[in-house]
């Protein structure tokens, strides 16, 4: 069973979302209030139904919100963020060095944010 976990910064708050095994599977942005990162973990557990869109596929099928959009970063590694139904980013992956590693990140998310429990770091 996957978990979020809130976590106190410098500048605000953000959520990571673990694995059972621990494993981080997504990072939220910094929040200015422990308030709204607790709203962005309900977004995630109420966005994460949302289908594929594969930007590094040769022809770019469109998905509606919400969506996982799967992408290359600068730095040719395999990525994820999930997008709520308006258009906002809510979560991200770390970098995947093969594309199947970052779908089974998406499929985890799907898997294991639904009924993951929100502790405090």
């Amino acid at each position: 069973m996957g978990k979020f976990v809130v976590k106190e910064t410098a500048t605000g708050f953000k959520f990571d979302l673990k694995a059972g095994n621990g494993e981080v599977i997504a990072t939220s942005e910094v929040y200015t209030t422990e308030a709204a990162c607790l709203k962005g973990i309900e977004s995630v557990k109420n966005n994460c139904v949302g289908e594929i869109e594969d930007q590094t596929a040769e022809n770019v099928v469109a998905v509606k919100h919400p969506k996982f959009e799967v992408y290359t970063d600068n730095s040719g590694e395999f990525r994820f963020r999930l997008k709520a139904r308006n258009g906002e980013v809510i979560a991200v992956s770390e970098g995947y060095k093969a594309k199947v590693s970052c779908l089974n990140g998406v499929e985890s998310v799907k898997k294991n944010a639904p009924e993951a429990e929100t502790v405090k770091a």
